[in-house]
């Protein structure tokens, strides 16, 4: 388990994205799921021009449409469900990117207002942003090794140090660097949360369940039915649709990198604030 700090609250967390075990990407995903859907459409084929004709009657094919049937609408629900699942995941997590954002700044004024000698504190902080943001859209979000802890930054720890060390001489600046604590602690709390839901991937079991039953429902399309030039091309048409649908869960659930990946522009416009 790990064992998340709570002293700096601009520590980065290093995120997690693994897809499969290989490390495939989304799109491999959804190009090797299209492929195993066609692929089950050629066994169909096969199956029909090889089994016996009594094993292909009409009260076989009543069966066989009846659990495709169920299938697909198992199939369905499953795909919706997931679809919503990581649509609400990567909803929050852009909310706690842009939640960073407004308390960094919040941070920042009260720094400010504090007076000339939170200027070290707000240097800090204008240093730390920076990082922050690499660490978390960076090359190493998504190839950090599994189960790697939450880790502090060295930027973090000299805004956290650099607030501690304020000395307040009247009740203002007492009330501002109590405040300013405050913010931290709110900062910190949103880093961690944002940590911990990165690393709830999709668990790949039903990803591979859901491509088994698609392939199981081509095979199913074309067991009874002879295809030609056109029912091919439409088998192909919903092949894609289907894994289309596959890659974006997988896209939504790597909010940090792919096509689908959060915006750093609220964390970028937050640096460009701090320090004015």
């Amino acid at each position: 388990r790990r064992d998340p700090s709570l002293r700096s609250p601009l520590g980065r967390p290093t995120m997690q994205h693994f897809l499969t075990g290989a490390e495939l990407s989304a799109l491999a995903v959804s190009v090797l799921a299209a492929l195993l859907m066609l692929g089950g459409a050629g066994v169909g084929i096969l199956l029909r021009r090889s089994l016996p004709h009594h094993h292909l009657n009409e009260h076989s094919k009543d069966v066989v449409r009846l659990g495709a049937s169920l299938v697909a609408t198992i199939t369905a629900l499953l795909l919706g469900l997931l679809i919503t699942s990581a649509k609400t995941t990567y909803e929050t997590q852009r909310s706690e990117v842009r939640q960073i954002a407004s308390k960094l700044v919040l941070l920042d004024n009260q720094l400010k207002r504090y007076g000339p000698e939170a200027a070290a504190a707000r240097e800090a902080l204008r240093r730390a942003l920076g990082p922050l943001i690499s660490r978390i859209w960076g090359e190493r979000a998504v190839h950090s090794e599994p189960g790697a802890p939450y880790q502090p930054s060295v930027e973090g720890d000299m805004v956290y140090q650099a607030i501690e060390d304020l000395n307040p001489q009247n009740d203002v600046q007492r009330n501002l660097k109590f405040r300013a604590l405050s913010t931290v602690a709110a900062v910190t709390e949103a880093r961690v949360r944002l940590f911990e839901e990165s690393e709830a991937a999709m668990p790949q079991v039903v990803i591979g369940i859901v491509i088994l039953w698609l392939t199981l429902l081509f095979a199913s399309f074309t067991l009874f039915s002879p295809i030609n030039p056109t029912g091919a091309v439409v088998l192909t048409i919903i092949a894609v649709s289907a894994s289309a649908a596959i890659f974006l869960v997988l896209e939504l659930d790597q909010p940090f990198a792919g096509l689908l990946q959060i915006s750093p522009v609220p964390l970028r416009d937050a640096l460009g604030s701090l320090g004015t």
